[in-house]
């Protein structure tokens, strides 16, 4: 098949054999009825199987994949970082797991409770006013900014300010959520440090630009040394400042970005704050604003009033982004890992986050080059393409024979071969100093051998796919 080639596993449907029965259902104590005949099948070709070869077979698979609980995981900006247990106890335990989203606020007083105070305890983290934990994920919570910048505009009388600012720097998905929003965007180049240019942008600020999505630290993992002036720019050239809080792992503790002037900035609780986000999910974005756009946040939030706790819709809210309350069960785990940290923590996390990219960084710069000598925040930017005729895809693809998952590749655009390395804070220097000694390895292959970095993954379950042919020509069902 084009997207699977899985070594040495039989599919599930090749162990069928004829007869077999997975389990025995009991006689029915309820009157049967056919099944109407436009929803039934004549032939189903379902596989035949025992349970025990349906647990050995799924079970063996599920030991194949690749886990942050067994393994390190250094992909650029997607932070994925051990996940304490006691996070998954909490997010367990009965009182929330079985809360229904429809139960008078009078019986849902401890989920409100801990809603509003993740709400109170993410805006002090950023410097913000309020917040709403209602978006599901980064991206939503970058439509969400958006659409409250669209509505501020609107409420000024300003709705033909279409036009927004995005750097060449910004992750990716910003121009898409703009798009969504009803924005155009306008790319924004780096200057030779890595940062925005500012000329550039001062070219760009007229009275159509409706504001500026930035991320910073951004994704080469490079402060915004100009943030403050940025932000002073596009407000008195009438824009609002969003702020994507993807990488806030780089800044907790130490920096504010709601005080250098940012209005509006979502954070990725399912990586900052600990939830694995694997596989597309779970996920929670949730926005946070300063005075200007807190009144359009989406709603409903969580408030306190005279020791009670309710659900309000902000004065000039966007609406829903989502059916109920957002993601609570990644709510949780975040509350969980706040409380379990602390103010002093989360500044160790990111100072743990800086020590361990940039020590990785000054180990490996001699074979990669990194095409911006700077100090790094919690990830850096390589290049890959250190021989004749390899490539970052076969460095990534060889690093998986030695056991580690690859770093995210071709990311950002702007580095040609990139290969964007986060080792996260929770990874220990013995953890670092193998995947170094992998890195190196693979370096000297690459001269010496280029062909085994070609071929690989030489040892892993799946061999090295025909990724362009799996996209062009997916087979997305089994034929026997």
């Amino acid at each position: 098949m084009n997207a699977i080639n899985m070594r040495d596993e039989p599919l599930v449907y090749e162990l069928s054999r004829n007869g077999r029965v997975g389990c025995s259902l009991p006689k029915a104590d309820v009157p049967s009825y056919e099944l109407p005949s436009e929803l039934a099948r004549a032939e189903l070709d379902l596989p035949e199987l025992d349970e025990l070869t349906v647990v050995r077979h799924f079970t063996r698979l599920s030991q194949k994949n690749y886990s942050i609980d067994t393994e390190f995981y250094p992909l650029g900006s997607c932070t994925m970082k051990y996940n304490p247990k006691i996070n998954e106890s909490a997010a367990s335990n009965p009182g929330w797991k079985y809360l229904h989203p429809l139960v008078e606020e009078t019986q849902a007083q401890g989920a409100l409770e801990l809603m509003y105070k993740l709400q109170r305890v993410l805006c002090e983290i950023g410097g913000f006013e309020a917040a709403s934990l209602q978006p599901a994920a980064g991206a939503h919570g970058e439509l969400s900014g958006v659409l409250m910048i669209r509505a501020a505009l609107a409420h000024r009388g300003e709705r033909t300010r279409r036009k927004m600012l995005i750097p060449d720097s910004a992750h990716g998905t910003n121009p898409a959520s703009c798009t969504m929003g009803g924005f155009t965007t306008q790319t924004i180049p780096s200057g030779p440090d890595g940062n925005i240019d500012m000329a550039a942008l001062r070219a760009a600020l007229d009275d159509s630009v409706a504001g500026i999505m930035i991320t910073n630290p951004n994704t080469l993992g490079l402060f915004e040394r100009n943030i403050v002036e940025i932000c002073d720019l596009v407000h008195r050239a009438g824009g609002y400042v969003y702020g994507d809080g993807a990488n806030m792992n780089a800044l907790t503790g130490i920096f504010k970005p709601g005080n250098s002037g940012i209005d509006v900035m979502h954070f990725n609780l399912h990586k900052t704050f600990s939830t694995p986000h694997g596989g597309g999910g779970p996920g929670a974005g949730m926005v946070a604003a300063g005075a200007a756009l807190a009144p359009y946040l989406p709603g409903p939030i969580a408030v306190e009033h005279a020791g009670n706790y309710r659900l309000t819709m902000p004065e000039k809210s966007i609406g829903r982004v989502k059916s109920f309350y957002g993601n609570f069960g990644v709510l949780v785990r975040a509350y969980t890992y706040l409380l379990m940290t602390g103010a002093d923590g989360l500044r160790r996390v990111a100072e743990n986050a800086v020590l361990n990219a940039n020590y990785l960084k000054a180990r490996l710069s001699d074979l990669y080059p990194v095409p911006y000598a700077r100090r790094c925040m919690h990830e850096f930017v390589a290049r890959g393409n250190i021989a004749e005729g390899v490539h970052t895809l076969d460095i990534a693809k060889r690093l998986i024979d030695y056991g580690f998952h690859p770093p995210t590749v071709y990311f950002p655009l702007i580095v040609p071969e990139a290969l964007m390395i986060e080792p996260t804070e929770t990874e220990s220097k013995e953890t670092l100093d193998l995947f170094i000694e992998a890195m190196r390895s693979i370096a000297a292959e690459a001269g010496s051998r280029p062909e085994l970095l070609h071929e690989a993954p030489h040892h892993a379950p799946v061999a090295r796919l025909d990724e362009v042919m799996a996209a062009r020509c997916p087979i997305l069902c089994y034929k026997g």
